[in-house]
């Protein structure tokens, strides 16, 4: 095992079962790669350090006691994003203020725990998970590790640094609009967006009206799949519940031959934007590999129309709900107060309204798979701005900055289906892009063992920034 960087999710399960490290010597690393990392990253809200060591200690005992044998990630280190309860520490998602600390586990944590895993720390995001960029005063600058003059993203940049920079094997983050794909696609991971539902969001019953889900960040495919696996379940509060699927098996799958629709055009959203001629090629370059694979690849794009009417109120009634959990609504930012006073608008009728229209878009967009079985894009439409370009932006302007870099995650997210992020390479300064593998609903197993595919052919797992 390394000591200068975690090696990945399923090697550090094993290491730990085969007695190659113990769980407390690991940890101890672990927090010490973050310490090291914070004043120049900034990846971490906060570290369980007294607790980790001592659910470290525990997981070795099991470790002994079981011959190595038992829960799959008994004594590996994990990170969650701070939008995520743990038990004894507060939940502030990006913002500022006393928050008190929460008295149990999300219910996603709980299963990681059920699986053995250590929890580490919460990652940093920005206030309420609302942009592309994890910047902000609660908190500081969180930097991109492969350039730290960048942004890693958002909202789970926290999340997607830690994991590039190898201070954890893997981390959980959240997806609301791509921000679990996007900040995967500007740090070189997998990232996977799953059907909504397969992970908890409790203790609410959804998130943000159905649009947010938990999921993996992870360097190869198989770790994000291990970890979906570990993270997954339903909590019996969940409003969705859907079949269990079984994404570490898939991963280990040949994807077969499959019809792919390349799609580079943007869904509308009356705001200007334009594909960045790096990702553009990077892309089509991955489109080129795939159809080398053997797959039939050509271009078609899904019939989105105007599927943002359906986005904006989901959103902000989610930030108008989370607002009202913020111990001094003073210290916001004054866009999420604009935000949460469009959500009390919209929170009625049009939001209504918004979740009708869902199964009309699952049948529109939806006909692109009687044709295709899976869609390739873009996941973002540029590399990752320097840190500080969207951050003191009035409302309007962060939003027009947002949709120019970002137009192509949010709509999975109102649709409700499976994405993952796959690295598509570097532009000429040694920035990470990204490009989407999209499925419909419950199709994590195809999407990922398309990606585990394409993996094997690029290897974009033994890169790593200079940082780590």
């Amino acid at each position: 095992m390394t000591a200068d960087r975690a090696d990945g999710l399923a090697r550090t399960a094993r290491a730990l079962a085969d007695g190659e490290v113990s769980s407390r010597a690991l940890t101890e690393r672990t927090l010490a790669r973050i310490d090291a990392s914070q004043p120049v990253l900034n990846a971490f809200k906060l570290v369980c350090a007294d607790a980790a060591l001592a659910e470290a200690d525990a997981a070795d005992r099991e470790l002994a006691s079981s011959g190595g044998t038992g829960r799959p990630l008994l004594g590996v280190p994990i990170a969650v994003k701070d939008d995520t309860d743990v038990a004894g520490e507060p939940t502030a998602f990006g913002c500022r203020g006393d928050f008190p600390p929460k008295k149990e586990d999300a219910e996603s944590v709980r299963r990681l725990r059920a699986a053995g895993a250590v929890i580490v720390g919460k990652t940093n995001t920005c206030e309420l998970g609302q942009w592309p960029f994890t910047e902000g005063p609660g908190f500081g600058d969180t930097r991109n590790p492969w350039h730290t003059g960048h942004t890693p993203g958002g909202s789970s940049g926290g999340s997607a640094a830690a994991v590039a920079a190898g201070l954890v094997p893997a981390a959980l983050g959240s997806d609301g609009a791509g921000s679990v794909r996007i900040p995967a696609a500007w740090t070189h991971l997998v990232g996977i967006k799953p059907q909504r539902g397969r992970i908890s969001t409790w203790p609410w019953p959804e998130s943000f009206n159905g649009i947010t889900v938990n999921g993996p960040l992870a360097r190869t495919v198989a770790d994000a799949a291990l970890l979906l696996d570990a993270a997954s379940g339903n909590h019996e509060g969940d409003l969705h519940k859907p079949p269990a699927v079984r994404a570490s098996e898939a991963a280990t799958r040949d994807p077969g031959r499959l019809r792919i629709a390349l799609s580079l055009r943007m869904p509308f959203t009356a705001t200007p934007k334009r594909l960045h001629p790096v990702v553009r090629r990077k892309v089509i370059v991955l489109a080129d590999r795939l159809a080398a694979l053997g797959h039939d690849v050509e271009e078609a794009d899904p019939r989105y129309g105007q599927i943002g009417l359906d986005f904006v109120p989901r959103a902000t009634a989610g930030i108008t709900e989370w607002a009202r959990e913020i111990p001094d609504p003073r210290l916001l930012d004054p866009r999420t107060k604009e935000a949460a006073r469009l959500g009390r608008l919209l929170g009625g009728a049009p939001l209504r309204l918004a979740r009708r229209a869902e199964a009309a878009l699952h049948r529109r967009i939806g006909a692109t798979f009687s044709t295709y079985d899976v869609i390739l894009t873009p996941t973002t439409a540029t590399p990752p701005p320097r840190v500080g370009t969207m951050a003191s932006l009035s409302g309007w302007r962060t939003d027009q900055a947002m949709i120019a870099a970002c137009p192509y995650a949010w709509t999975w997210n109102v649709l409700g289906w499976p994405g993952v992020n796959v690295p598509a390479g570097r532009d000429g300064d040694g920035l990470p892009v990204g490009a989407q593998l999209l499925g419909p609903a419950n199709s994590e197993p195809l999407l990922v063992s398309l990606a585990a595919q394409l993996e094997a052919d690029q290897r974009w797992y033994e890169q790593w920034p200079a940082t780590a």
